[in-house]
């Protein structure tokens, strides 16, 4: 009983459209973030490298290269800070999680391109 209402409340807090995307693909993620009373979207652009968890507890994790330094973020993916993600490249990853990118540097750290 107790289960059917705890699916109930998380289908509630649930995207109607998620974009559809991978580990290893390149996204632009469209972050709100308000300052005082003025509400901006700043965009994140980086690789997937990672996403876990289901239903409305999905994350993912972007990662990219700021001033030769590596940055990653992790967002919910339901979460309404959220705005969209966009799929810039399709990136062919043979497991689920990259963190092996983290030692790379260049041209080592890409991931190659799915070409349809």
């Amino acid at each position: 009983m107790n289960n059917e209402i705890i699916k109930e409340i998380e289908a509630a807090e649930l995207k109607a459209e998620v974009a559809d995307f991978n580990v290893g693909d390149t996204v632009k993620v469209y972050n709100k973030i308000k300052e005082g009373n003025k509400e901006r979207v700043q965009v994140y652009e980086g690789t997937v490298i990672k996403r876990q968890g289901g239903s409305n507890r999905e994350t993912f994790t972007v990662r990219k290269l700021s001033n030769g330094v590596g940055v990653e973020k992790t967002w919910p993916l339901h979460s309404p800070n959220v705005e969209k993600i966009e799929v810039i490249r399709r990136g062919k990853a043979r497991r689920s999680k990259l963190f092996y990118l983290r030692d790379r540097v260049g041209k080592a750290a890409k991931v190659k391109e799915v070409i349809k």
